[in-house]
């Protein structure tokens, strides 16, 4: 159990762009695989990754949004203070 933890702190201090190179060899394996029974543990691992893609992809969304929304704030803010004046 611990160590599946250490696995997915590790993936969540990687970039995105570092996890999708992670997911590509996985799938790169995947389709290289012939043994069925091999590859149930590396499915799961990639969708584990897609998972963590999908959040880190969100909360960078959100810091977009973020960010955008107080530069127009300042913005209307020094226009309506130079309307003021």
């Amino acid at each position: 159990m611990k160590e599946k933890n250490l696995t997915n702190n590790n993936y969540n201090t990687l970039s995105i762009e570092e996890l999708t190179k992670l997911a590509n060899k996985i799938i790169e394996d995947l389709e290289n695989q012939k043994n069925l029974d091999d590859s149930i543990e590396k499915y799961q691992k990639l969708l584990k990754l897609n998972s963590i893609i999908e959040n880190k992809f969100k909360e960078n969304v959100k810091n977009i949004s973020k960010k955008t929304k107080e530069n127009i704030l300042k913005i209307i803010l020094r226009k309506n203070a130079s309307k003021a004046k």
